[in-house]
Protein backbone atom coordinates (compact mmCIF):
# COMPACT_ATOMS: atom_id res chain seq x y z
CA UNK A 1 0.00 0.00 0.00
CA UNK A 2 1.29 3.24 -1.11
CA UNK A 3 2.27 5.94 2.33
CA UNK A 4 -0.23 8.37 3.89
CA UNK A 5 2.58 10.78 3.22
CA UNK A 6 2.46 9.73 -0.84
CA UNK A 7 -0.98 9.87 -0.79
CA UNK A 8 -1.36 13.41 1.25
CA UNK A 9 0.84 14.95 -0.92
CA UNK A 10 -0.93 13.19 -4.19
CA UNK A 11 -4.21 14.67 -2.49
CA UNK A 12 -2.75 18.47 -2.31
CA UNK A 13 -1.47 18.62 -5.45
CA UNK A 14 -4.44 17.56 -6.97
CA UNK A 15 -6.43 20.09 -5.21
CA UNK A 16 -4.49 22.79 -6.24
CA UNK A 17 -4.87 21.92 -9.94
CA UNK A 18 -8.58 21.28 -9.97
CA UNK A 19 -9.67 23.54 -6.65
CA UNK A 20 -11.73 20.91 -5.39
CA UNK A 21 -12.29 19.01 -1.84
CA UNK A 22 -11.48 15.28 -2.42
CA UNK A 23 -10.51 12.49 0.03
CA UNK A 24 -8.48 8.84 -0.57
CA UNK A 25 -10.71 6.00 1.98
CA UNK A 26 -9.95 2.39 2.10
CA UNK A 27 -12.68 -0.27 0.97
CA UNK A 28 -13.96 0.00 5.16
CA UNK A 29 -14.37 3.91 4.65
CA UNK A 30 -11.35 4.62 6.75
CA UNK A 31 -10.07 8.74 5.85
CA UNK A 32 -6.54 7.89 4.49
CA UNK A 33 -5.79 11.04 3.52
CA UNK A 34 -7.77 14.72 2.29
CA UNK A 35 -7.79 17.88 1.64
CA UNK A 36 -9.19 20.29 4.91
CA UNK A 37 -13.18 19.97 3.82
CA UNK A 38 -13.20 16.45 3.78
CA UNK A 39 -11.51 15.08 6.61
CA UNK A 40 -14.98 13.27 7.38
CA UNK A 41 -16.59 11.06 4.78
CA UNK A 42 -19.56 8.56 6.13
CA UNK A 43 -18.00 5.47 6.24
CA UNK A 44 -21.30 3.93 5.26
CA UNK A 45 -21.34 5.19 1.82
CA UNK A 46 -17.62 4.00 1.29
CA UNK A 47 -18.17 0.98 2.49
CA UNK A 48 -21.72 0.59 0.22
CA UNK A 49 -20.16 1.59 -2.64
CA UNK A 50 -16.64 -0.28 -2.58
CA UNK A 51 -19.15 -3.41 -2.17
CA UNK A 52 -21.43 -2.78 -5.33
CA UNK A 53 -20.27 -3.73 -8.82
CA UNK A 54 -19.91 0.00 -9.84
CA UNK A 55 -16.63 1.53 -10.18
CA UNK A 56 -18.38 4.98 -10.19
CA UNK A 57 -21.63 6.83 -8.16
CA UNK A 58 -22.29 9.63 -7.21
CA UNK A 59 -24.46 10.19 -3.89
CA UNK A 60 -24.10 11.68 -0.45
CA UNK A 61 -23.43 15.09 -2.58
CA UNK A 62 -20.21 13.27 -3.62
CA UNK A 63 -18.77 11.20 -6.09
CA UNK A 64 -16.92 7.91 -5.92
CA UNK A 65 -14.46 6.47 -7.57
CA UNK A 66 -12.55 3.04 -7.48
CA UNK A 67 -9.04 2.55 -7.58
CA UNK A 68 -8.66 -1.26 -7.92
CA UNK A 69 -5.39 -3.96 -7.64
CA UNK A 70 -6.20 -7.43 -8.88
CA UNK A 71 -9.79 -6.52 -9.88
CA UNK A 72 -10.18 -5.96 -5.73
CA UNK A 73 -10.85 -1.82 -4.52
CA UNK A 74 -7.62 -1.05 -3.60
CA UNK A 75 -8.79 2.64 -2.76
CA UNK A 76 -11.90 4.94 -2.92
CA UNK A 77 -11.75 8.26 -4.15
CA UNK A 78 -14.15 10.44 -2.87
CA UNK A 79 -14.75 14.10 -4.58
CA UNK A 80 -16.93 16.59 -2.80
CA UNK A 81 -19.98 17.79 -5.55
CA UNK A 82 -22.40 15.99 -8.01
CA UNK A 83 -21.56 18.07 -10.49
CA UNK A 84 -19.92 16.73 -14.37
CA UNK A 85 -17.35 18.67 -13.50
CA UNK A 86 -16.45 17.12 -10.54
CA UNK A 87 -17.23 13.67 -11.61
CA UNK A 88 -14.49 14.51 -14.35
CA UNK A 89 -12.10 15.19 -11.20
CA UNK A 90 -12.79 12.37 -9.05
CA UNK A 91 -12.23 10.52 -12.54
CA UNK A 92 -8.96 12.41 -13.15
CA UNK A 93 -7.69 11.61 -9.80
CA UNK A 94 -8.25 7.73 -9.83
CA UNK A 95 -6.55 7.61 -13.18
CA UNK A 96 -4.04 9.33 -11.61
CA UNK A 97 -3.98 6.96 -8.04
CA UNK A 98 -4.16 3.88 -10.43
CA UNK A 99 -1.23 5.05 -12.02
CA UNK A 100 0.66 4.94 -8.38
CA UNK A 101 -0.45 1.64 -7.73
CA UNK A 102 0.89 0.23 -10.41
CA UNK A 103 4.07 1.89 -10.43
CA UNK A 104 4.05 0.90 -6.37
CA UNK A 105 3.40 -2.30 -6.69
CA UNK A 106 5.93 -2.92 -9.28
CA UNK A 107 8.60 -1.45 -7.12
CA UNK A 108 8.10 -3.72 -4.39
CA UNK A 109 7.52 -6.65 -6.52
CA UNK A 110 10.95 -5.78 -8.12
CA UNK A 111 12.25 -5.29 -4.63
CA UNK A 112 11.21 -8.61 -3.29
CA UNK A 113 12.24 -10.56 -6.61
CA UNK A 114 16.26 -8.52 -5.79
CA UNK A 115 16.23 -9.66 -2.03
CA UNK A 116 14.91 -13.34 -3.21
CA UNK A 117 17.74 -13.23 -6.09
CA UNK A 118 20.61 -12.27 -3.81
CA UNK A 119 19.43 -15.68 -1.18
CA UNK A 120 19.11 -17.97 -3.65
CA UNK A 121 15.48 -18.38 -2.93
CA UNK A 122 14.02 -19.04 -6.39
CA UNK A 123 13.63 -21.95 -9.03
CA UNK A 124 15.42 -21.01 -12.40
CA UNK A 125 12.63 -20.63 -14.12
CA UNK A 126 11.14 -18.24 -11.46
CA UNK A 127 14.06 -15.84 -12.11
CA UNK A 128 14.15 -15.70 -16.25
CA UNK A 129 9.94 -15.32 -16.16
CA UNK A 130 9.80 -12.65 -13.07
CA UNK A 131 13.10 -10.48 -14.67
CA UNK A 132 11.33 -10.84 -17.85
CA UNK A 133 7.90 -9.49 -16.37
CA UNK A 134 9.77 -6.87 -14.30
CA UNK A 135 11.31 -5.60 -17.54
CA UNK A 136 14.73 -6.47 -16.20
CA UNK A 137 17.80 -7.56 -18.28
CA UNK A 138 18.73 -10.79 -17.63
CA UNK A 139 22.24 -11.06 -19.36
CA UNK A 140 23.48 -7.71 -18.29
CA UNK A 141 26.76 -7.32 -17.14
CA UNK A 142 26.39 -6.95 -12.83
CA UNK A 143 28.25 -6.92 -9.80
CA UNK A 144 27.12 -7.33 -6.23
CA UNK A 145 27.86 -4.70 -3.05
CA UNK A 146 27.63 -4.84 0.09
CA UNK A 147 27.89 -1.79 2.32
CA UNK A 148 27.73 -2.51 6.08
CA UNK A 149 26.40 0.84 7.78
CA UNK A 150 26.68 -0.38 11.12
CA UNK A 151 23.15 0.77 11.72
CA UNK A 152 23.89 3.96 11.09
CA UNK A 153 21.15 7.03 10.40
CA UNK A 154 18.96 7.05 7.63
CA UNK A 155 20.47 9.91 6.13
CA UNK A 156 22.94 7.43 5.04
CA UNK A 157 20.69 5.01 3.21
CA UNK A 158 19.11 7.80 2.28
CA UNK A 159 22.77 9.41 0.66
CA UNK A 160 23.49 5.63 -1.03
CA UNK A 161 20.27 5.66 -2.91
CA UNK A 162 20.79 9.21 -4.11
CA UNK A 163 24.08 7.75 -5.78
CA UNK A 164 21.92 5.41 -7.90
CA UNK A 165 19.50 7.57 -8.57
CA UNK A 166 18.45 8.02 -12.14
CA UNK A 167 19.66 4.86 -12.83
CA UNK A 168 16.99 2.06 -13.23
CA UNK A 169 19.56 -0.90 -14.19
CA UNK A 170 20.98 -0.33 -10.62
CA UNK A 171 18.76 -1.78 -7.29
CA UNK A 172 19.41 -0.57 -3.57
CA UNK A 173 17.90 -3.09 -1.33
CA UNK A 174 17.86 -3.59 2.58
CA UNK A 175 19.12 -7.39 3.89
CA UNK A 176 18.79 -6.11 7.63
CA UNK A 177 19.41 -3.02 9.45
CA UNK A 178 22.98 -3.23 9.44
CA UNK A 179 23.41 -3.83 5.52
CA UNK A 180 22.35 -2.07 2.34
CA UNK A 181 22.92 -4.40 -0.81
CA UNK A 182 23.93 -2.82 -4.45
CA UNK A 183 23.41 -4.66 -7.47
CA UNK A 184 25.35 -2.79 -9.94
CA UNK A 185 25.26 -2.81 -13.50
CA UNK A 186 28.71 -2.68 -15.66
CA UNK A 187 28.69 -0.80 -18.57
CA UNK A 188 32.70 -1.37 -19.26
CA UNK A 189 33.79 -4.10 -21.56
CA UNK A 190 37.20 -4.02 -21.13
CA UNK A 191 38.03 -2.24 -17.53
CA UNK A 192 34.90 -3.54 -15.80
CA UNK A 193 36.61 -3.62 -11.91
CA UNK A 194 38.03 -0.07 -12.94
CA UNK A 195 34.63 0.93 -13.20
CA UNK A 196 33.37 -0.83 -9.50
CA UNK A 197 36.20 0.69 -7.43
CA UNK A 198 35.00 4.12 -8.53
CA UNK A 199 31.66 3.10 -7.52
CA UNK A 200 32.91 2.24 -4.15
CA UNK A 201 34.63 5.53 -4.12
CA UNK A 202 31.43 7.59 -4.99
CA UNK A 203 29.10 5.53 -2.28
CA UNK A 204 32.19 6.01 0.59
CA UNK A 205 32.01 9.55 -0.56
CA UNK A 206 28.47 9.61 -0.05
CA UNK A 207 28.13 8.20 3.11
CA UNK A 208 31.08 10.49 5.07
CA UNK A 209 29.07 13.38 3.20
CA UNK A 210 26.07 12.17 5.25
CA UNK A 211 28.36 12.04 8.28
CA UNK A 212 28.41 8.32 8.57
CA UNK A 213 30.88 5.21 8.19
CA UNK A 214 30.70 2.21 6.53
CA UNK A 215 32.79 -1.00 5.42
CA UNK A 216 31.94 -1.68 1.62
CA UNK A 217 33.02 -5.34 -0.66
CA UNK A 218 32.06 -6.19 -3.96
CA UNK A 219 32.28 -9.29 -5.50
CA UNK A 220 33.06 -10.84 -9.48
CA UNK A 221 31.64 -9.55 -12.09
CA UNK A 222 28.43 -11.97 -12.97
CA UNK A 223 27.17 -12.34 -16.67
CA UNK A 224 23.54 -13.42 -16.23
CA UNK A 225 20.96 -12.59 -13.81
CA UNK A 226 20.48 -15.70 -11.90
CA UNK A 227 24.62 -15.39 -11.12
CA UNK A 228 23.81 -13.03 -8.90
CA UNK A 229 23.71 -14.29 -5.61
CA UNK A 230 27.31 -15.87 -6.39
CA UNK A 231 28.17 -12.56 -6.46
CA UNK A 232 26.62 -11.22 -3.28
CA UNK A 233 28.23 -14.31 -1.35
CA UNK A 234 31.67 -13.11 -2.33
CA UNK A 235 30.65 -9.55 -1.57
CA UNK A 236 29.37 -10.83 2.29
CA UNK A 237 32.62 -12.82 2.33
CA UNK A 238 34.78 -10.04 1.18
CA UNK A 239 33.50 -8.17 3.96
CA UNK A 240 34.24 -10.42 6.54
CA UNK A 241 37.88 -11.16 4.98
CA UNK A 242 38.52 -7.47 5.15
CA UNK A 243 37.58 -6.95 8.60
CA UNK A 244 40.49 -9.43 9.69
CA UNK A 245 43.24 -8.81 6.96
CA UNK A 246 42.67 -5.59 5.79
CA UNK A 247 40.97 -3.33 8.69
CA UNK A 248 42.82 0.09 7.70
CA UNK A 249 40.66 -0.37 4.66
CA UNK A 250 37.25 0.72 4.15
CA UNK A 251 36.65 -0.99 0.50
CA UNK A 252 37.82 -4.40 -0.60
CA UNK A 253 37.19 -6.57 -3.72
CA UNK A 254 36.89 -10.47 -3.39
CA UNK A 255 39.25 -10.20 -6.36
CA UNK A 256 42.19 -8.78 -4.46
CA UNK A 257 41.56 -11.20 -1.58
CA UNK A 258 45.04 -13.40 -1.98
CA UNK A 259 45.70 -15.51 0.44
CA UNK A 260 43.03 -14.08 2.93
CA UNK A 261 40.79 -15.73 1.53
CA UNK A 262 42.18 -18.91 1.43
CA UNK A 263 42.92 -18.73 5.46
CA UNK A 264 39.80 -17.56 6.02
CA UNK A 265 38.62 -21.39 4.84
CA UNK A 266 40.84 -23.16 6.99
CA UNK A 267 39.37 -24.96 9.95
CA UNK A 268 40.74 -24.04 13.63
CA UNK A 269 41.63 -26.99 14.38
CA UNK A 270 44.13 -27.12 11.58
CA UNK A 271 45.08 -23.50 11.90
CA UNK A 272 46.35 -24.52 15.77
CA UNK A 273 48.37 -27.53 14.44
CA UNK A 274 50.29 -24.90 11.93
CA UNK A 275 51.13 -22.61 14.39
CA UNK A 276 52.43 -24.74 16.74
CA UNK A 277 54.38 -26.46 14.20
CA UNK A 278 55.95 -23.13 13.07
CA UNK A 279 56.41 -21.43 16.27
CA UNK A 280 57.50 -24.44 18.17
CA UNK A 281 54.59 -23.88 21.07
CA UNK A 282 55.03 -19.84 20.98
CA UNK A 283 53.19 -17.16 19.59
CA UNK A 284 53.86 -14.25 18.35
CA UNK A 285 51.90 -12.49 21.12
CA UNK A 286 54.72 -12.94 23.02
CA UNK A 287 57.56 -11.10 20.77
CA UNK A 288 57.61 -7.37 21.94
CA UNK A 289 56.69 -4.09 20.49
CA UNK A 290 60.06 -3.48 18.89
CA UNK A 291 60.37 -6.88 16.85
CA UNK A 292 56.48 -6.76 15.36
CA UNK A 293 57.51 -3.56 14.35
CA UNK A 294 60.38 -4.50 12.79
CA UNK A 295 58.31 -7.44 11.05
CA UNK A 296 55.95 -4.90 9.85
CA UNK A 297 58.27 -2.40 8.23
CA UNK A 298 60.21 -5.68 7.00
CA UNK A 299 58.02 -7.59 4.83
CA UNK A 300 55.80 -3.30 3.17
CA UNK A 301 59.65 -3.22 2.35
CA UNK A 302 59.68 -6.02 0.01
CA UNK A 303 62.68 -7.59 2.42
CA UNK A 304 65.01 -5.04 1.63
CA UNK A 305 67.43 -4.52 4.63
CA UNK A 306 68.57 -0.89 3.24
CA UNK A 307 64.88 0.69 3.11
CA UNK A 308 63.81 -0.90 6.18
CA UNK A 309 66.61 0.46 8.36
CA UNK A 310 66.44 3.68 6.95
CA UNK A 311 62.53 3.85 7.57
CA UNK A 312 62.81 2.71 11.03
CA UNK A 313 65.65 5.05 11.74
CA UNK A 314 68.42 2.63 12.64
CA UNK A 315 71.65 1.29 11.39
CA UNK A 316 71.92 -1.75 9.27
CA UNK A 317 73.62 -3.68 11.31
CA UNK A 318 70.77 -3.20 14.14
CA UNK A 319 68.40 -4.57 12.03
CA UNK A 320 70.44 -7.29 11.12
CA UNK A 321 70.76 -8.17 14.75
CA UNK A 322 67.19 -7.96 15.44
CA UNK A 323 66.60 -10.38 12.11
CA UNK A 324 69.57 -13.02 13.81
CA UNK A 325 67.24 -12.90 17.17
CA UNK A 326 63.95 -13.53 15.51
CA UNK A 327 65.27 -16.17 13.51
CA UNK A 328 67.02 -17.78 16.63
CA UNK A 329 63.56 -17.70 18.36
CA UNK A 330 61.55 -19.36 15.58
CA UNK A 331 64.01 -20.84 13.20
CA UNK A 332 63.08 -18.50 10.39
CA UNK A 333 65.04 -16.34 8.68
CA UNK A 334 63.13 -13.41 7.13
CA UNK A 335 65.52 -12.73 4.50
CA UNK A 336 65.15 -15.91 3.20
CA UNK A 337 62.27 -15.72 0.60
CA UNK A 338 60.79 -19.08 1.66
CA UNK A 339 60.98 -18.04 5.24
CA UNK A 340 59.56 -14.69 4.62
CA UNK A 341 56.25 -16.36 3.09
CA UNK A 342 56.04 -19.03 5.81
CA UNK A 343 56.26 -16.54 8.33
CA UNK A 344 53.68 -13.71 6.79
CA UNK A 345 51.40 -16.67 6.23
CA UNK A 346 51.81 -17.50 10.08
CA UNK A 347 50.95 -14.08 11.20
CA UNK A 348 47.80 -13.96 9.30
CA UNK A 349 46.46 -17.81 10.92
CA UNK A 350 47.36 -15.72 13.67
CA UNK A 351 45.38 -12.82 13.32
CA UNK A 352 42.17 -15.04 11.91
CA UNK A 353 42.37 -17.07 14.66
CA UNK A 354 42.21 -14.21 17.26
CA UNK A 355 39.83 -12.71 15.32
CA UNK A 356 37.59 -15.89 15.46
CA UNK A 357 38.17 -16.43 19.14
CA UNK A 358 37.23 -12.86 20.02
CA UNK A 359 33.64 -13.02 17.79
CA UNK A 360 33.09 -16.80 19.45
CA UNK A 361 32.82 -18.85 16.13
Amino acid sequence: MISNQILQSTVDGFREIVHAELAVCDSDGKVLSATEGMRHVSENAVQGFAASELTHQASSGMQFYKVCDEFEPEYIVAVDGESDERAMAARLFAFQLQGLVVAYKEKIDKDNFIKNLLLDNLLLVDIYNRAKKLHIDVNARRAVFTVETGGSESSVHEAIKAVFAGRPMDFVTTVDENNIVIIKEVKSAEDGYAELAQCAEEVRNAILQAGGKARIAYGTIIGEIREVSRSYKEAKLALDVGKIFYESSSIVAYNNLGIGRLIYQLPMNLCRMFIREIFDGKSPEEFDEETLATIRQFFENNLNVSETSRKLFIHRNTLVYRLDKLQKMTGLDLRVFDDAITFKIALMVVEYMEYMEKNDY
